[in-house]
């Protein structure tokens, strides 16, 4: 039966008709309300003011009760064709969420002069008390409209940077981490830097071309009066010192400046660098807004095409990072073009022998499947549909992407069609290496900086064994045996 609505003309009309509606307050209208209005009151935003305020609960705008008259105006009583000319309203009680109020509108006068129709106003909770009363004056529509109801589209509201800013309030109470920020000569990279030091996640050390780091100060209307300044040549001797503070444990991280990221990885990665038993690699955290937790994209920067060993430190590197965060026992999805084995294809083979590494305990930490599609990975009716038997399917909370082109082109799907936030890392090294993209989006890049200090506090803690990553498997700090 097609769902219609008719009004009632000005005719029609007889003095103590009436119409009402009910509805539940829920948090989703409030916040509607909110981005359709602009009115951001923290009294029905913020829950933590509104428990101060004067009704110490999170409340509706006031005008959300007066737009559900206008409601039943325009869809009921008189309905379609009615045109609003004044209204009064008084209201009596908040509501809350949770709150059931039932709006009704009934004809109290009609005037021939100009089809105008006075109506009273009233609604009610649950309880039956008075939230709002008040008079409507309309001109009623003359001619009989009945039309099909239209089908509104869905609503999902997407908070953006809701993941980081968990992340970032991790960190509360922990204290910054010295960071060698390298080569730092243009105004974005002084501005992340600046801004991750403001949150109290880093302790800026500035290194590279002195010249050029005030310069670009200067630019950026920065004052780098707090922060040490330590002059080189240009970038490769700032890469250089930086590795070298590193292993005098001077600084505890490193974040990248103006560089590009291989330049910095060629004396971060080098034999005598920031090398641990482990091969270094990329993990971009990922904040996708519309799904319910953040993912570890592995690896779509370092390692180009990795062989088999490569990425079973890739993946111990990034569950160790999901350990960091909060994760117990994350779950990896090993990730190929299909979801079974085939010999012509090599990620698939590589991802079944990384499970039996997993089943014999040279891989810890985290349940790993394989091979698996994307949409097998992070969703569940996608990997039922496709006839996927996984304890992961639809759960993933790691990403293994079978080489650097998968990876990077994943990783910008899902910024500029999912509208995700990433942050990047290096990690697997003597410190973390934050990667600051030239994107300005700040959130991410502060989400990386306060990911490097959870990671490096949770290394250092002991809960942490810190001999599994300096000596590892292969036993040696000075070796890589996958380089």
């Amino acid at each position: 039966m097609v769902d219609r609505i008719e009004n009632r003309t000005f005719d029609e009309l007889q003095v103590g008709d009436s119409a009402s509606i009910v509805r539940t307050l829920t948090h989703k209208d409030v916040e509607l309300f909110a981005i359709m209005s602009g009115d951001v009151n923290p009294a029905h935003l913020d829950e933590a003011f509104a428990k101060s305020d004067m009704f110490h609960k999170i409340i509706a705008h006031g005008m959300w009760g007066g737009a559900l008259i206008s409601t039943v105006l325009g869809t009921q009583l008189p309905g379609p064709g009615t045109i609003y000319l004044a209204q009064s309203l008084n209201f009596h009680r908040p509501v809350g969420l949770g709150d059931t109020i039932t709006v009704s509108v009934k004809v109290a006068e009609k005037f021939a002069d100009k089809h105008r129709v006075r109506l009273a106003c009233e609604a009610t909770n649950q309880q039956g008390k008075l939230i709002i009363d008040g008079f409507a004056e309309v001109i009623a529509p003359t001619e009989k409209i009945s039309r099909e109801r239209v089908t509104l589209p869905e609503v999902k509201l997407l908070e953006k940077g809701r993941h980081f800013r968990s992340l970032i309030e991790k960190t509360r109470g922990l204290e910054p981490i010295r960071t060698a920020v390298v080569h730092p000569v243009n105004m974005h990279s002084l501005l992340v830097a600046d801004e991750a030091a403001k949150a109290r996640l880093i302790i800026p050390v500035l290194i590279g071309p002195e010249a050029k780091i005030r310069t670009a100060a200067a630019q950026a209307h920065l004052d780098l009066s707090a922060y040490e300044i330590i002059g080189t040549e240009h970038s490769h001797a700032a890469a250089a010192l930086a590795v070298a503070m590193v292993k005098e444990c001077k600084v505890n991280a490193l974040m990248r400046g103006s560089i590009h990221t291989h330049e910095l990885m060629q004396f971060a990665d080098a034999p005598q660098g920031l090398r641990t038993a482990r091969r270094m690699s990329h993990v971009f955290v990922v904040d996708v807004p519309s799904f319910p937790r953040p993912l570890f994209l592995t690896d779509a920067v370092v390692n180009f095409s990795p062989k088999l060993v490569e990425k079973s430190d890739i993946v111990q590197n990034a569950i160790q990072l999901a350990h960091a965060l909060g994760l117990e026992i994350p779950k990896v999805a090993l990730l190929s073009a299909q979801n079974h084995i085939s010999p012509g294809l090599g990620s698939t083979l590589d991802a079944a022998v990384l499970c039996k590494m997993a089943d014999r305990g040279q891989i810890t930490g985290g349940v790993l499947d394989g091979p698996l599609s994307f949409d097998a990975a992070i969703s569940a009716e996608a990997s039922k549909t496709q006839g996927v038997v996984s304890s992961i399917a639809g759960q993933a909370d790691i990403l293994l992407v079978p080489d650097v082109e998968a990876g990077s082109i994943l990783a910008k799907q899902l910024e500029y069609l999912a509208d995700a936030q990433v942050a990047g890392l290096v990690i697997g090294g003597r410190v973390p290496i934050i990667i600051v993209s030239h994107r300005d989006d700040m959130i991410a890049h502060i989400a990386a900086s306060a990911i490097a200090l959870l990671l490096s506090h949770y290394e250092q803690s002991s809960i942490y064994k810190g001999a599994d990553i300096l000596t590892g498997m292969y036993g040696d700090t000075n070796q890589n045996p996958s380089a």
